[in-house]
Parts: structure tokens; C-alpha cells; sequence
């Protein structure tokens, strides 16, 4: 009886770190987002890096995209997460 409680708790356990993983990967696509939508703002006012002045539109467009995705499959595999072990 000992071993089968212990196995439930380690069950649990796996669940939690799961969903911490989860919101961590979300929290780096916010930092990654974060990173790509200053960096791209930098360097469009910055006049010394006006040749790198698509570098920065690509990065401004791109940003947005990447939360977008982080949003989705954070919410994903969160309702995977809770369909299979709730």
C-alpha cells in the first residue's frame, strides 16, 4: 500500500513540473519577445545602423508573431495537460 501511494505522490509531482515547464516556456517567449521588439526599435532609431533599417522592420514584425505562437501553445498543451491528468 506504502509503494502505491508513493508512485500517486511521485505522479502528482511529474504533473506540477510539467505545468512549471510549461510556464516557463511561455515565459521565454515572452523574454524572446521582449528581446526582438526593442532590439528591432533600437535599431530603427539609431541613424547609425540605417542600413540595418530592415533588420529592425523584420524584427518589429516578427516579435509580435513569436508572443502569438508562445500564447497558443502554452494554452495547447495546458489543456493537454489538463485533459489527460485531471
Amino acid at each position: 500500500m506504502k509503494n502505491k501511494e508513493a508512485l500517486i505522490l511521485r505522479d502528482k509531482l511529474a504533473i506540477d513540473r510539467t505545468v512549471l515547464a510549461n510556464e516557463r516556456t511561455l515565459l521565454s517567449y515572452f523574454r524572446s519577445f521582449v528581446v526582438m521588439i526593442s532590439s528591432g526599435a533600437a535599431i530603427l532609431k539609431v541613424e547609425l545602423l540605417e542600413e540595418l533599417e530592415t533588420l529592425g522592420f523584420v524584427l518589429v514584425i516578427i516579435a509580435p508573431l513569436l508572443l502569438l505562437i508562445g500564447i497558443v501553445r502554452y494554452f495547447q498543451v495546458r489543456k493537454v495537460i489538463k485533459h489527460n491528468y485531471d
